[in-house]
């Protein structure tokens, strides 16, 4: 199938690991900041296959993953509630929040509903006026557009039963904060191709001047990855510090500017927490005055709810590129997909659950 078996080609796999062999001359470590990229990397053994002096570090880039606990209990505060519908996309509810997760509050009664849109979360506001629908609007800038345009209809429809805790958090001051730290040890990024899509790179160059590291924004076939890594490691190897598109087919400079337009409506920036990593300044997005109406942190009053995640869990060095999952001591005896201590382990994307899955020890 065009677009997918070509990037999965074997021959062309062979010959990019040998080119990228030929070239690489120290060692270097790279982070792919997508954690579908992770998945990708070793659904295929790609990990396995580099060269010895090429390491690849796993970023922040899973939504489930950087949503940070407290946020989780705003959710589980707010689906408890009798009037209720909480909705979510699927991989949240088994997240663990201080206590319990979604699915042990819908266990107990409570209104708890998988969907696969905002706007479907949108459609039961409408079919049942008597009940408050909140969705849960967590991840990047890659579904931040559905996620506004639900909101923006709302407003239009005049439907004031609906109503989005948003934890939405963006790329590029993650980036900064990694490379900023005294811990750093990323040399080069892979940037999350469907992120970029969306938002376009233009951001990125700016910050490979300002510390000095190539930004290549790279896909998710096996053929994709291997091209972002070589077009890393030739600018590593030539002391270059830019920013290059390896995905081409999905992803101009400029990105999207009708959905970047949609965003900008609803939401502005923000200083968000990550979980495990702490407060980034201005590195999220929430909803602008103008639709603070449909703030479900605010109708609901768990603002101030606070709390403190489990000391054995060490999701954050392992999001910022400073730890493996198995160095954790609590990786695969007190965490474990069926019991995780942290959203890594849970997330389809998660770093933990990819090592876990693919048997990376």
């Amino acid at each position: 199938m065009k677009y997918i078996d070509e990037y999965r080609d074997p021959a062309k796999v062979r010959g990019l690991l040998a080119e990228i062999g030929e070239i690489v001359t120290q060692p270097w470590v790279l982070m792919e900041i997508c954690g579908g990229q992770t998945h990708a990397f070793l659904h295929h053994g790609l990990d396995e296959m580099l060269p010895g002096g090429i390491e690849l570090v796993h970023g922040p880039g899973c939504p489930v993953c950087v949503t940070p606990l407290e946020q989780i209990d705003k959710a589980l505060a707010i689906a408890a509630r009798p009037e209720v519908i909480f909705t979510s996309y699927g991989d949240m509810l088994r997240v663990p929040g201080s206590t319990v997760d979604l699915f042990n509050v819908r266990a107990k009664g409570g209104n708890v509903k998988v969907v696969y849109s905002p706007l479907e979360a949108l459609k039961l506001a409408q079919d049942n006026p008597e009940k408050e629908i909140v969705f849960f609007a967590i991840g990047f800038e890659t579904t931040a557009p559905p996620n506004a345009m639900a909101v923006l209809q709302a407003k239009k429809r005049g439907i004031k039963n609906f109503s989005v805790l948003v934890s939405h958090v963006c790329v590029p001051p993650a980036m900064e904060a990694i490379l900023g730290s005294k811990h750093n040890r990323v040399q080069a990024f892979l940037a999350a191709g469907h992120v970029c899509a969306v938002m376009g790179y233009h951001e990125y160059p700016v910050i490979a001047e300002k510390y000095k590291v190539p930004i290549v924004v790279t896909g998710f076939e096996p053929v994709d990855l291997l091209r972002g890594v070589l077009m890393a490691v030739k600018q590593l190897e030539a002391g270059k510090a830019e920013v290059e598109n390896a995905y081409e087919r999905a992803v101009t400079f400029e990105g999207n500017q009708a959905a970047q337009k949609v965003v900008n409506t609803v939401f502005q920036p923000t200083d968000r927490k990550w979980r495990g990593i702490g407060m980034i300044p201005q590195s999220g997005w929430g909803l602008r005055p103008d639709f603070a109406e449909f703030d479900a942190e605010t109708r609901f009053s768990v603002g101030e709810i606070v709390t403190q995640e489990s000391p054995l869990c060490i999701a954050g060095e392992i999001l910022q590129g400073m730890k493996k999952p198995p160095q954790c001591p609590a990786y695969g005896k007190q965490c474990t997909p069926s019991s995780p201590l942290g959203a890594p382990m849970v997330s389809a994307e998660g770093a933990c659950s990819a090592y876990y899955r693919y048997h990376r020890e």
